[in-house]
């Protein structure tokens, strides 16, 4: 980015954006294994157009399941390098922590938006938040940047601004809103 220019990022959730989620008794769930991992077709090419049109793209992803003793350190590893390497965001951030910890990095609190914002020097309100559930939409909310829903069978009581099909719609939504 040239001198001046606004430092923008596009925060993306893993899970129901990026890759399905696992359904585990009928709620959506994180994989808990490289092999229960896959991503959402064209992940890759649409990281790419964001990270073209000057935005920085971040995972931001609750991981629980860390603290709760059912993922394993070096599959959640595994499932992050091929994240890294098929897609290409510039950062991936996770909270390893469940609700009882009170962390300020596990959404719906924004701790992995705004530590984010002072680190690069981001604009939060030129910034943009793409998620599935309501703790991506309550972050986005707190960390004062704009919010873009994707739409799945699980999330339809989910209050949000702006709701698209998947992650091209939500990526032409975010560059044709810039």
């Amino acid at each position: 980015m040239g001198v001046g220019e606004i430092k923008r990022a596009v925060f993306l959730d893993r899970d129901g954006v990026l890759n399905p989620v696992v359904m585990r008794g009928g709620s959506p769930a994180s994989p808990r294994s490289r092999s229960e991992f896959s991503l959402v077709p064209g992940a890759g090419e649409q990281v790419a157009r964001l990270r073209q049109a000057g935005y920085l793209v971040i995972v931001v992803t609750n991981q629980p399941d860390l603290a709760r003793g059912l993922l394993a350190e070096d599959e959640l590893a595994a499932m992050h390098q091929a994240l890294a390497q098929e897609v290409g965001p510039d950062e991936i951030r996770f909270c390893p922590h469940d609700d009882h910890h009170q962390c300020a990095c596990r959404k719906p609190k924004p701790g992995m938006l705004t530590q984010a914002a002072q680190e690069y020097g981001l604009d939060l309100a030129e910034s943009w938040m793409v998620g599935d559930g309501y703790k991506d939409m309550q972050a986005a909310r707190a960390a004062g940047v704009r919010a873009v829903l994707i739409n799945a069978d699980y999330n339809a009581q989910v209050e949000a601004a702006q709701r698209v099909a998947g992650l091209a719609q939500a990526v032409d939504l975010i560059l044709e809103q810039g």
